[in-house]
This record gives C-alpha cells, structure tokens and sequence, in this order.
C-alpha cells in the first residue's frame, strides 16, 4: 500500500500543489514564530546578562520600580526618610569585600530634536546618573565620542539618539524633566545595553549631582555593589544585610540575572503565543483545503479504489493508502514550510532593525522542539484532514465505483450534516444567554463551527438568489451558478475557509469601529475643557505650569488634577484635588444624586461604583484614610457616573494637598474664552516655553490618542490574519483546478457545440467570484453578529458604547473578495480554456 500512495502522489503532484502551499505557509508561520521568539529571547537574555557584570550585589527601596522610572518623588506618596544616600553609600564601601559601589538614579527625561519634537516617545525618554569609579568611567556608558558629562551645563546623548537627531558633541540641546525646559550642551555621545534605548527610547546622562537635582532625587534608586576578588555574591550580601536601612532590600546579581531572564521569557512566551493563535487558525483554514483536495482526488479515482478493492485490499487498507498520501504531503510541506519559517524569522529581525528597533545581535536559535513542533503539526494536520476522505473512499461498493467515474455525495450524509449542524447552532444561541463573558464567547465559537457543519445547506440558497445578476451574462453566468451548486460541500468548504477570516476581520472592525465612537462621545460628553496639559509620559507636572497658563488673558478657567492615594474600609480609592471654583466650567459630570455646586471646604464626589460598594449618597460622611495614615472625614456631594477620562473620587485641593509628600499635578485642564483654535494651542506652546516635556490635548487629540492604539492594534490583527486570507485563496484556485479536471469532458462537450475560449474563462471565473462572495457574505454576517455578541458585554462597563457598522469597510471587504475570485480564477480558467474539445470528450 506504501508504494501505491507513493505513485499515486507522484502522479497527482500537480493537484496537490495547493494543499502542500496551504500547509507550508502554516508551517512557516509556526516555525518563524518559534525561532524568532527564541532567537529574540536569547539575545536579550545575553545582553542581560552582560549588563549585571559589574553587579554582585543591587541594593533597592521597596518601591524602586516606581522610584526608578517615576521621575522624582511622587506627589500622591506619603514622605519617607531617605535611606541610600552619599552617607550610606559610603558606608556599604567601606564593607570588607566591596571592591566599588554605584549609585543608580533614572528618571522622565524629554528631549527635543532640531524641530523642537520629542525624541524617542513618551515612555522610552530617561535620564540617568554619571557615577565614575577610581578610573573615572561608569560601566553602564562606553562613551565613543567627546567625554563623560561634568557639570551642570551639560549632558551626554546615547549613540542612538545622537544619530537619529543630529546632534553632536559641542550642539545645544533642550531637555525637561518635570515642566521647565533647560538646556545644555552636549560633552559624549555613548553605547548603552539599556532595555528602552535598544527598544527605540532615548537616553540622557548628567553628571551624578546634577542628575539628582533636576530628576528630583533625594536618594539613590538603586546601589550596585561589586564584590572584590575572592568574595562570592553571597557573602557580600550577607555583609550588606547586616547594615541594610529600613524599606529596603539586598539582591544578588545572579539573581537580578535571573529574574530578568524570568521575564524575557515570559514576555517572549506571550508574544509567541499570540502569534501561534494566529498560525493555528491559518491551519485550521487549511484544513478545508486539504480535505477538499483529498475528497475530489477520491472521486476522481473511483475506478482505481475499487479494482483494489476487487483484487483483495480491505476498507482499512484503502483508508490507509490516502492517509499514507496525506503523509508523504504533510512531510514535504512541512518541511519546505520549515525552511521558510526560518528565513522568514531572519527577515522580521533585519526588518525590525532596519525600522529602528534595533533588536540586539546573537545567533539564530532552532530548538529541537522547534523542529519536532514545526514537522509533527504539518503531517498531522494533513492527516486529520485526509481521514474523512479516506474512510469515505472505503466505504464505496466495489460494483458501485466501477459504474461511476466520480463519487457523489449521499442526500442521508447531508441530512446527517445539517442536523448536527442546527444543534449545534441551537447549543451556541443557549450558551450566548449566560450571564458570564466566557460563556457568552465560547457561544459565539460554537455558533461559528455550526454555520461551518450548515455551510452546504446554506449554499443553495445564496446561489439561487445570485441568479439575477448573473443574468446578463447569460449561458456563462448559468452554467456558472450551476456549477457551484453541483457539489454542495466542495463549495461550503473552499467557501468556510474564506468566512473564518472574514468573520475575525469583521468582528474585529466592528469592536474598534464602535469603541472609537465611544470614546469620542466620552470625551465630548466629560470634558467641557478645551485642552488638557500633561507629561508625555503622564508623570507629574510642576505646578508652575498651571500659574503660568493663568497668566495668559485667553484663558477663562483651569484647574490641576492633584491624585492622593488612600482607602474607604478595605476599598483602595484616589482622591483627585481640583480648582473646585472652576470645576464646573471644565468638566461635565452625570450625577445621580448631590451636585456640583455643594463642592466645597471639607466635601468630595463620589463615583457610583464607590457610592454602591460603600453604600453612599448625597450628604453622608465618609472616612477616607490616606497613605500618609492620615483620615479626613469628607461629606459626599454628590455621586455621578464614573467613566474611562473621569472616575474617582474629587476633593477641593485644600483636602488632598496636605496628604501629598510633594505638590504635583497630574494633568491641568484648560478652558479658552475663545475655544480652542491654533492660536490658542500656539499661546499655551509658547506659555510653557515650547516645552517637549509637555502633551497639549484637545478633545479630538484626546479621542485620536486612544483611537490610534486601538487601530495599531487592528492593523496588527489584519497583518496576523492576512495568511488565513491567502490559505484561503490558495483553496479558491484548488477547488476550481481540480473541477476543471474532473470536469474535462464536460467542457469538451460544450466546446463542441459552440461555448468559444472567452465564454468557458467567464464561466471559470464567475463561478470562483460566486464562492467567494459567498464566504465573503457568511463571514460579515457572522462577524456583524460576533461583534454583536462582543459589544453587548462591553456595553455593560462603556456606557457611551453602542454598535457601529463600517459601511466603508465592509463594502471594501466584499470587493476583496470578488478580486479574489477574479485573480484565483485566473489559471483554472486559463486551463480550461486551453482543452482539446476532442481530446476532452475523449477522456470520460
């Protein structure tokens, strides 16, 4: 049986080209996502670790992730004592078996470029200490040009940032940490291993005092200390414990070492499985094409089934022969699919470094599992899909086959389908009524795979309702219609394998069309301000920035965002303090009890969600402790209805200031007399000292802020899903090149008496722009109903949320898919036209 499969693939290589591009594409993508995400963990891993050389032992606050990035003190935290200051670094140097020590301070650090913009994003713009040892290097910064920074006019820029802005050693540049814009003149330029700078960020270094000052430092985030020859990382850790400050904690680089490969490889392993989502559902669209292809080479080769089938060969052997075939398949794709997957993991690495990711270099990585992984999913998808066709091929009657050229499919097998179809159809709308988002997804799921089952049935229909506009084309666009029609589920699969991809794609564009829409009625419903000033990085701004925007006379009201921390009983709650005067003019609540005018002295407003879980309503008092342990009893003005740009707790700034350990605003909203207009963006820019350091908002940019991340995001999800899309066009092409074989004397037949070479092409393709529109339709109609689904459940915590149909899109995904009929089309038809009439009539 091993050598018939194996001429029988040989013969049918051609036909099977197809299923073998189906399941290499999928392969590849496995395997490139495997290797890539290895490859990319291993070499942050590497760099990592060469970035804890000169650390045997780290000594840090408690809080030193929010120290480290937070740029200073935190306004809403309560004041501690400093505790690594000069003294005790002084004291941790002179342990026994310290050969240096470090002190690491990192704060929001924003730098402009030559047009005045901010280099490197908000959340990857730091600033960093200079600490030299004996030999007056750091051994975090290989400088390459010029020489570390000394003073307090001036700085240094990574080599990054040095290129990407121009500047060099000598140039002014203007940075800001916190609000006021200084500058300084560049005295390096250098090479760094940190983590935000390879991922695109910038970096500026000042010299040890100066990066204290102007980042707001009154103690050190982080102490490095290096054991001197001859002491292990332990011992010294155990002589650091011995003088350790309160809050503060000793950690081993062999363990900061680990913990940070801990975390590269649990977000690599997030990114790749994100990624095999996307590749497992590229596979399952091959699937349809896979097991099509088997279904018409078994009808096709009735007669040969059945001679083995005369001449001895059981059900079983039959059956094994086409999963032998599928086999042999599954192995060369898999394989010339793996090969690919590795290139294409070199290709995303220089693409990404060649966009300015600038991923760190190291070795390509292929793990044996990769291997295994990659070569186990190809054969055995191939030979899931094959089995069905196989054991119907043994189920045919010898007699049976030798009478017919091509199988056909048994009405009880249909009925059989469509049955199990409904219920499960039936089990999903159930499931679709549970309260649970769970439930309510894997509903949405189970209705999917029922429309796949019921696809047969729901082809008749649809194709039958095509008659008109096929009608202009007249006995084309009839046999055309007939032709989809013949075999119901040859055309419900090439069709399924098109929906699954539209049905993600709509249902996706449905959610980001509508929570677009959302947020911008969020934000014209919450904020009557016209601009909102903040941080590029939204960490605290100096309250100058309020009294110089107060000084403008184009502004008629403003108030600062000031955010303690604190709880109510055992429900964490921040408090935000604002310019209650002026509150109203700039913000627009919904309450549902109380006012906004009773905003005054000792009082609060309370969200609904807080309101209900502590039982509150207009004039009771509640009693909020603060991180400070401080309590204020404050009475309840009112209770409004929370959303996602105003939500906690309001209080006049005399009750949060005193609770604050430095006074900061989080954000400060401004209303124009005049409104917003460019001249009135241009006085705050120009207020503020055209400051990088600073975000101007205005509604629209508020809205388009949050909308461009839900569109990345969208876009990201297009690009994943654009290989299922391709699967499925390579399906269109296979359906229709092996119909045009089974089908050769037909259309000799219809050579013959008359049908020119234009005519059958036209045939061809009208019949391939009918099945995929006919999966196009399936999938809009199930990813409308999807996103249905999804929106009902967000709709229950964004009340601004409701459906929106992108209409534009949609009609441009309809259009997709008739191109894609078209351009699949494109080889059948051309093979079809090419027939010998008389050659074709000869061959039935």
């Amino acid at each position: 049986m091993f050598r018939t499969a194996l001429r029988n693939v040989l013969a049918h290589k051609a036909r099977l080209l197809m299923t073998v591009l189906a399941v290499m594409l999928g392969v590849a993508f496995v395997s490139g996502t495997l290797v890539f995400t290895d490859t990319f963990g291993n070499a942050y891993k590497n760099k990592s670790a060469k970035s804890f050389d000169h650390v045997s032992v780290a000594i840090r606050g408690e809080d030193y992730s929010a120290s480290s990035f937070g740029g200073g003190d935190q306004g809403g935290q309560a004041k501690k004592p400093p505790r690594l200051t000069d003294a005790y670094l002084k004291k941790v140097k002179a342990l026994p078996g310290a050969e240096s020590v470090l002190g690491s301070v990192t704060g929001f650090t924003a730098v402009a470029d030559k047009d005045g913009k901010l280099v490197g994003g908000g959340w990857g713009t730091s600033g960093s200490n200079h600490f030299p040892g004996k030999d007056g290097t750091d051994p975090r910064y290989d400088f390459t040009k010029g020489s570390a920074p000394k003073a307090l006019g001036d700085i240094a820029l990574d080599s990054r940032t040095a290129e990407r802005t121009g500047y060099q050693v000598g140039d002014t540049v203007r940075y800001s940490t916190d609000g006021p814009v200084r500058k300084a003149k560049v005295s390096g330029v250098f090479d760094t291993e940190d983590g935000s700078v390879l991922a695109g960020g910038s970096m500026v270094v000042f010299d040890n005092s100066t990066a204290r000052q102007v980042l707001g430092k009154s103690e050190y985030d982080e102490i490095d200390v290096k054991a001197a020859e001859g002491t292990s990382q332990s011992a010294l850790k155990d002589s650091i414990e011995k003088i350790l400050p309160k809050d503060t904690d000793a950690v081993t680089g062999e363990q900061l070492s680990a913990d940070q490969e801990r975390a590269i490889e649990d977000q690599t392993s997030a990114m790749s499985q994100i990624l095999l989502i996307f590749a497992g559902i590229a596979l399952f669209v091959g699937i349809f094409i896979i097991a099509n292809t088997f279904t018409m080479l078994v009808a096709q080769r009735t007669k040969d089934l059945a001679l083995m089938r005369a001449v001895g060969a059981s059900r079983r052997q039959v059956t094994r022969s086409v999963l032998i075939e599928a086999f042999l398949v599954g192995l060369v794709a898999a394989v010339t699919g793996f090969a690919l997957g590795i290139g294409i993991a070199v290709a995303l690495q220089a693409l990404l470094n060649r966009t300015g990711a600038s991923l760190p270099d190291g070795p390509i990585i292929v793990a044996p599992t990769t291997v295994a992984v990659a070569l186990g999913i190809g054969v055995f998808v191939t030979m899931l899909a094959a089995w069905l066709p196989g054991r119907r091929a043994a189920r045919i009657p010898p007699v049976a086959a030798m009478n017919s050229v091509h199988a056909t499919p048994s009405t009880r097998g249909l009925v059989v389908r469509n049955t199990l179809g409904s219920i499960i159809v039936a089990l999903g709308a159930v499931m679709l009524f549970m309260d649970d988002n769970y439930a309510m997804a894997g509903g949405a799921a189970v209705i999917m795979i029922g429309v796949i089952v019921l696809t047969p049935l729901l082809s008749r229909p649809f194709i039958a309702a095509s008659a008109p506009l096929l009608q202009p084309f007249g006995v084309t666009g009839k046999l055309a219609r007939l032709n989809a029609v013949r075999n119901p589920r040859r055309t419900a699969s090439t069709a399924s394998a098109l929906m699954i991809g539209l049905t993600l794609i709509t249902a996706m564009t449905v959610i980001a069309t509508s929570m677009n829409g959302a947020i911008n009625r969020m934000a014209a419903d919450s904020m009557q301000a016209d601009y909102r000033i903040s941080m590029a990085n939204y960490q605290p701004l100096a309250p100058e920035v309020r009294h110089k925007l107060n000084k403008l006379s184009e502004v008629e009201a403003s108030t600062p965002l000031r955010t303690a921390s604190g709880g109510i009983k055992e429900t964490s709650v921040n408090v935000s303090g604002v310019d209650e005067r002026a509150f109203g003019k700039l913000a627009s609540l919904d309450f549902t009890s109380g006012s906004l005018a009773a905003l005054k002295g000792d009082a609060t407003l309370v969200d609904n969600d807080t309101a209900d879980k502590q039982n509150l309503k207009a004039g009771d008092t509640v009693a909020v402790k603060f991180d400070d342990d401080k309590t204020a009893k404050l009475k309840v003005a009112g209770v409004y209805q929370q959303n996602d740009i105003l939500d906690g707790l309001f209080a006049p700034l005399q009750v949060v200031d005193p609770h604050l350990s430095k006074i900061a605003d989080e954000q400060v909203l401004v209303k124009m007399k005049d409104g917003p207009s460019d001249s009135a963006e241009d006085a705050i820019v120009k207020a503020l000292g055209d400051n990088p350091a600073i975000k101007i908002q205005d509604k629209d940019a508020i809205s388009n802020e949050i909308a461009g991340a839900i569109n990345l995001i969208l876009n990201m999800l297009y690009g994943l899903l654009a290989m299922a899309v391709l699967i499925s066009v390579l399906g269109v092409i296979n359906t229709l090149a092996m119909s045009v074989f089974e089908r050769k004397h037909e259309i000799g037949m219809l050579r013959a008496i008359g049908l020119d070479r234009t005519k059958v092409k036209r045939m061809v393709r009208l019949e391939a722009v009918i099945i995929s529109l006919f999966g196009a339709l399936l999938g809009i109609g199930l990813g409308l109903f999807m996103g249905w689904v999804a929106g009902n459940s967000i709709g229950k915590k964004i009340a601004t949320y409701s459906m929106e149909i992108p209409l534009g899109r949609i009609a441009v995904f309809l259009c997709v898919a008739a191109l894609v009929g078209v351009l699949a089309a494109m080889w059948p038809a051309r093979s079809a036209a090419k027939l010998n009439p008389l050659m074709a009539i000869k061959s039935q």
